[in-house]
């Protein structure tokens, strides 16, 4: 431990907390400790990521989605956030935007879960068409 992680006005302790609530499925609060690290630093763009999966936790899909953007304007080769902006995108069937989404985070980082993530939105859309 370090004392970052014990000092509240840095975004990391609060992206830390955040990130805690979200293991523990405590969505709300996960969104909350985000908006503090957010407030603490406007362009922390992991706190936005972070704060989107809170959102996806609580299917609010919309607002998840423009938070993913956020993150990404901030930081644009940030792969992460477009791999889980696919991964939003998948889960209520926008599959060609996963794929676009999947195509940037695999530009930037060629991860096999993003290369998998890709493959998958095939199987899916034989099976949902």
């Amino acid at each position: 431990m370090t004392a970052l992680d014990l000092n509240p006005t840095q975004p990391e302790f609060w992206d830390g907390k955040g990130c805690a609530h979200c293991e523990a499925k405590q969505f709300a609060e996960a969104v909350a400790a985000f908006d503090q690290a957010i407030a603490l630093d406007p362009n922390y763009c992991r706190a936005w990521n972070n704060r989107a999966n809170a959102l996806c936790g609580q299917k609010k899909y919309a607002e998840a989605l423009a938070t993913y953007d956020r993150a990404v304007a901030i930081q644009p080769d940030y792969h992460q956030a477009w791999f889980n902006r696919g991964l939003l995108l998948a889960e209520i069937m926008a599959y060609g935007n996963a794929i676009e989404s999947y195509d940037r985070a695999i530009a930037i980082q060629p991860d096999p879960r993003y290369l998998h993530a890709k493959a998958e939105i095939g199987l899916k859309q034989k099976l949902f068409a």
